[in-house]
């Protein structure tokens, strides 16, 4: 489990297709402190550490995960959003994430609202149900509000903080971004249809 608190942005330094897509990610953890196995999300999507190197780990990444996140768009040098387990007693900032991804939502509009940067996303029908106004998402590893919902689209702000420690400050009109659903909307709507 994880929290949608990004605690580092790492760099692609390393993609090799072998039976499955194998990953090198440099980052600032202190490998010392990670065990092979470990679970870490990248850009949301929870993956297994297989290897590690001195300010480095790999992930074996399945043609599944590939076929329905943003990863097969992984490139050499490319940023992403890296966030650890989450351990008991750790404080609980953002909301319960998985690291499951639902989807991919597409940035369609990006405007300055003060020092913020409001974001437009169009999700996939099927998941726009569990979207709601004040309800959260977590779009590339990202605890977020929900603004506004209208149809398949629903806004969010970035403020300056999140931009700058996150790799939100890159996005871009046209991006699609791993999405996972609030797990509370998910069974909230489960036993409706049963109601």
């Amino acid at each position: 489990m994880f929290t949608g608190i990004v605690t580092d942005v790492g760099e692609i330094v390393e993609l090799e297709q072998r039976g499955d897509l194998r990953a090198r990610i440099k980052t600032n953890y202190n490998p010392a402190t990670i065990d092979i196995g470990a679970s870490i999300a990248c850009e949301g999507v929870c993956l297994t550490v297989v290897e590690l190197g001195p300010d480095w780990f790999d992930m074996e990444i399945s043609a599944e995960t590939v076929s329905k996140t943003n990863l097969g768009s992984w490139n050499v040098g490319r940023k992403i959003n890296l966030e650890r387990a989450l351990k008991v007693g750790d404080e609980l900032g953002g909301h319960i994430v998985s690291g499951h991804v639902d989807g991919l939502a597409e940035v369609i509009a990006m405007s300055d609202d003060g020092d913020s940067t409001r974001v437009t996303l169009r999700a996939p029908t099927e998941l726009a149900r569990f979207i709601a106004p004040k309800g959260s998402v977590a779009l590339n590893g990202t605890s977020l509000t929900v603004n506004d919902v209208d149809g398949c689209e629903f806004g969010i702000n970035f403020i300056p903080h999140t931009k700058s420690v996150t790799t939100w400050g890159d996005a871009k009109v046209g991006d699609l971004i791993n999405l996972e659903i609030d797990t509370m909307a998910r069974y909230v709507a489960r036993l409706a249809d049963f109601a």
